[in-house]
Parts: C-alpha cells; sequence; structure tokens
C-alpha cells in the first residue's frame, strides 16, 4: 500500500494493484470555507450554459488505465505534517465513499474526471479497475469481488454510506461483488445496506454477442470482427466457465440485494447494449419495488455519455444526487440533501 499526496487537491492510496482510494485532505475549517465559497459556482460548474471544451471532458477510453501512470502518482510527493494528517483521516471517515467501477482500458485523465465530480461533492472515491481476464475467466472476476468487499470491510471504510457508480465492465465486477455478499457468508453481510444509491453507466447488456461485440471494440478496435469471433467460440469451448457463469451473474443483477435508489445511463446505438433487454431490466427493478431512473440517448458513445452529452449527463445526475438521503458534515455544507 502506497500513499501520495496531491497538494492542491486531494491524497491518492494505492489500495491494490487495481484499487486506488482518493480522499481530500482539508480539515473540516477549511472545508467548510472553501466549499461555501463554491456553493455559488456550483450550478455554473454541474450545468454549464455552452458545452464544455474537449480539455474539459474526459477523453477517449481505448487506452489501458494504470493510476501508477499519472501525475497524480509523482515519486517525490510533498509531505503534510502528522497532525493534520490525523485531522484529516478522522475526517475523511466520516463522508460517504463513491465505490466507482471503471470500463475497461479507461485512461487516468477520463477516470479523473468522474473521481474529480464526486470529490468536489464531498465524497471520498475508491476506484476499481477491472481487467480483461476478470471477464474472460470469471472465476478470477469472482475472486477479484471479494478483495473488493474485503477492502470494503477495512476499519476506515467499514461504517460508512457507499455510492456506486459502474460503467461498462465495471458492473460485472460489481456484481461478482455482491455474489460474494448473496453466498450465505456472515462475515459479509451489510453492504447492501450500506448503498445509499447505484449509478449504472453503459452496462453491457444482452447475449454472448453483445459481450463478444464489447470485447473486439474495446482490446483491438481495428481487428474488431476477429476477437468477436474468436471471443464466441471461447465461450462455446469453455461454456461451463464462461456462459453459464455469465448467466447466474445476470441473474444475481436481476436480483440485487440492494433496494436503494438506482440511475441508468444508456444509449440505443450502443452496439453492447440491447436496449430493450435493459429496459426489461429496469421494468423489473420497478416491480420489485426498487426507484429506478433512466436517461437514453438515441446516439451516444459507450462509457463516454458524459463527454458527449455533458449538460443532460451532468443536470440527470445533480437531480438523482439530490434525491439520496447522503449523511455527512461536508456533504450537508454542500448542501445535497436541501
Amino acid at each position: 500500500m502506497s500513499e501520495k499526496v496531491n497538494k492542491a487537491r486531494f491524497i491518492t492510496n494505492r489500495i491494490s494493484e487495481g484499487i486506488t482510494y482518493y480522499y481530500t485532505p482539508f480539515l473540516v475549517a477549511e472545508e467548510q470555507t472553501v466549499f461555501a465559497a463554491e456553493d455559488s459556482q456550483t450550478s455554473t460548474a454541474l450545468c454549464p450554459n455552452s458545452s464544455p471544451s474537449p480539455s474539459a471532458l474526459p477523453v477517449s477510453d481505448s487506452s489501458s488505465a494504470d493510476p501508477s501512470s499519472s501525475p497524480l502518482l509523482s515519486d517525490s510527493p510533498p509531505r503534510t505534517p502528522a497532525s493534520s494528517q490525523n485531522q484529516s483521516d478522522s475526517s475523511s471517515t466520516s463522508r460517504p465513499l463513491l465505490l466507482f467501477f471503471s470500463w475497461l482500458g479507461a485512461r487516468p485523465a477520463a477516470v479523473g474526471k468522474y473521481r474529480d465530480l464526486y470529490l468536489d461533492r464531498g465524497m471520498d472515491v475508491l476506484l476499481v479497475q477491472s481487467k480483461v481476464m476478470h471477464f474472460l475467466w470469471p472465476r478470477w472476476g469472482l475472486d477479484y469481488g471479494m478483495e473488493v468487499l474485503k477492502v470494503l470491510e477495512q476499519p476506515q471504510f467499514s461504517e460508512r454510506a457507499v455510492l456506486v457508480h459502474a460503467s461498462s465492465i465495471g458492473g460485472f465486477t460489481f456484481t461478482q461483488t455482491l455474489i460474494n455478499v448473496a453466498q450465505g457468508r456472515k462475515q459479509h453481510a451489510g453492504l447492501d445496506q450500506r448503498v445509499i444509491g447505484h449509478i449504472y453507466d453503459s452496462l453491457v447488456v444482452g447475449t454472448l454477442e453483445h459481450m463478444a461485440i464489447g470485447l473486439g471494440k474495446t482490446l483491438v478496435p481495428r481487428l474488431e470482427s476477429f476477437v468477436k469471433n474468436a471471443a464466441m467460440l471461447y465461450f462455446w469451448l469453455f461454456k461451463k466457465h464462461t456462459a453459464d457463469f455469465y448467466d447466474n451473474s445476470i441473474q444475481a443483477f436481476y436480483d440485487s440485494p440492494i433496494t436503494a435508489p438506482a440511475l441508468f445511463f444508456f444509449s440505443e446505438n450502443d452496439a453492447m447494449c440491447d436496449t430493450a433487454d435493459m429496459e426489461k431490466l429496469i421494468d423489473h427493478w420497478r416491480m420489485r419495488g426498487v426507484t429506478v431512473e433512466s436517461r437514453k440517448w438515441k446516439v451516444s458513445k459507450h462509457a463516454a455519455h458524459m463527454r458527449c452529452h455533458p449538460e443532460d449527463y451532468l443536470s440527470t445526475l445533480e437531480k438523482y444526487l439530490k434525491s439520496l438521503a447522503i449523511s455527512s458534515s461536508r456533504a450537508n455544507v454542500r448542501g445535497l440533501n436541501a
């Protein structure tokens, strides 16, 4: 575990190869001053009158994600006084935790846009990044889901309210975490009660072919058809360890123990998402009594809706977050419960 400090914004704590924790080092008094000054700018920042410039939006999501490549993880971070650091840690553990499951191959700069969005709203962020083998060999994905669960049970996270934001393959990884909870292991009970909301952005929903298309578009776009056909053959050869496992995961997601309000972002032209199946899932959850909001576009880009439709995306997210009961001193300062 390594910890690096970005003196202007937040502290980065790399917990494991794929799991990184971001939290702001400000003291409570400093937070109140900073956010009081920012309150007047919130509406403009979240819902600009014109589309932000390309530099202000998430960049292409086709390259591999590696937190260690980010400039935030420099080799010589500034030091924080021990007394201030201890107070910051104490303040941090009282704030809601945003559990962000990113899409496959997400660039640090793109992920940073989502991280900063939630940090600015008074939440800390636990970033979970998946590897393609977590999906291709689901047993490894299940083990990774258990790793995430154990991190959430560490003292600094175990008592905190959790908001989930899962994008693309991140939804699969979150499902593997839920499967570990649902398997009757008493020591992992309670996560479903801590989740105050869950957001799903560009879920891969539909047949095995949708999954294979997703692999082709993500891994080797120039050889998309070849990768798709190879993936379909792989799913057929190892059906017991892949296709059957995916079916069980889909059912587990349909019957998710989390009943907090949910928000879905998706588009009709997404080759990795069957719109009819997505709407069937939403209807199923509503029949179970789950409050579900959704935003569908006719044309957008997989895992890049915020970049393609910034005003619409952020205003929908803003409305959803305001509807949640987020309890923390910092969140209250921002007026999230207003």
